[in-house]
């Protein structure tokens, strides 16, 4: 697959909320993600897919999604990026809130190699 192929794949599977299927067949064994910034026991920078399988985990777990929508892939070389606008409730204070990124995601040998999302904390 080239990038806009691995895009469109993530992208779709995403809308569908299959974010940990997207994780397992697109994503290469050493992933690297990188968040705009710490959480609490969870730093910006992880390696691996397990790693990032357990981050996504925990974001499953810790929110209910209300609505998603996903926009792109839009593809620049061996990149893309995507446009996430979550309405989310946090379960750990029952806080409603909007939430946008972009995810910024590199490709080589038809696995996604690198992600980094973007949004304001």
């Amino acid at each position: 697959m080239n990038t806009q192929e691995v895009g469109q794949k993530l992208v779709d599977l995403c809308k569908l909320g299959k974010n940990t299927e997207a994780i397992q067949t697109l994503y290469a064994q050493d992933i690297v993600s990188v968040e705009a910034a710490s959480m609490p026991g969870m730093p910006a920078e992880m390696r691996g897919i397990e790693a990032i399988l357990g981050k996504t985990k925990w974001w499953q777990e810790n929110n209910q999604v209300h609505h998603a929508d996903i926009q792109g892939p839009f593809p620049h070389g061996d990149r893309f990026a995507v446009y996430f606008h979550y309405d989310i409730t946090q379960k750990s204070d029952n806080k409603r809130i909007t939430m946008k990124e972009v995810g910024l995601y590199t490709v080589k040998s038809d696995k996604v190699v690198r992600e980094e999302f973007y949004y304001s904390t």
